[in-house]
């Protein structure tokens, strides 16, 4: 049962500001901006991009959060009841830059289906993609990458990457891990 830990709390943090800070910087005024995480890494991470660019700049973007369950091409296999959540956006997205947010981008499967749930909710302007964690283009299935990346982490099919967050009750962190060992905890 063999993990490694590659980021600490504080790398995390590091990672989330530097990315805010290039949301601001390519998005000067930030005016028709909105952060939408995909539930439920993707919004615990929007929310803290929220927080450093109000932090930064005085201005809170609006944020919500996006339930991909049932777009999802692979539900059926999740189980005989999938868990849907609730989808959160106080705001339209007609002509907004969508800034999509999640924890970890791997085949590009889980961004497909947000992609398809929010266009149900209007038409945006642009979507962008904001990750933690990049697996790397070797085991993506479809032509997507991120506008802004934490870091990029190449890994073996039987591996995953999984991000432990404090909102989730536990120490923040993020540890490449067996399929197997990350399975039975």
């Amino acid at each position: 049962m063999h993990s490694e830990t590659i980021l600490q709390e504080k790398d995390i943090q590091d990672k989330i500001t530097a990315i805010a800070r290039q949301i601001i910087d390519n998005h000067r005024d930030l005016k028709d901006v909105v952060l939408v995480g995909i539930r439920t890494g993707g919004a615990y991470l929007a929310a803290r991009f929220q927080k450093v660019i109000a932090e930064f700049t005085g201005k809170e973007v609006p944020m919500g959060v996006l339930d991909i369950t049932l777009y999802r091409d692979d539900w059926t296999r999740i189980g005989p009841s999938p868990r849907v959540g609730k989808t959160e956006l106080p705001f339209s997205v007609d002509d907004k830059t969508v800034i999509l947010v999640d924890d970890v981008l791997f085949t590009g499967r889980t961004v497909r289906a947000a992609m398809d749930a929010l266009v149900d909710y209007g038409r945006p302007k642009k979507i962008e993609l904001a990750v933690l964690v990049d697996r790397g283009q070797q085991y993506r299935e479809l032509p997507i990458s991120p506008n802004y990346v934490g870091g990029v982490w190449s890994t073996t099919p039987e591996q995953t990457i999984n991000v432990y967050l404090q909102e989730a009750g536990f120490i923040d962190h993020v540890v490449i891990e067996e399929k197997r060992a990350a399975q039975a905890s």
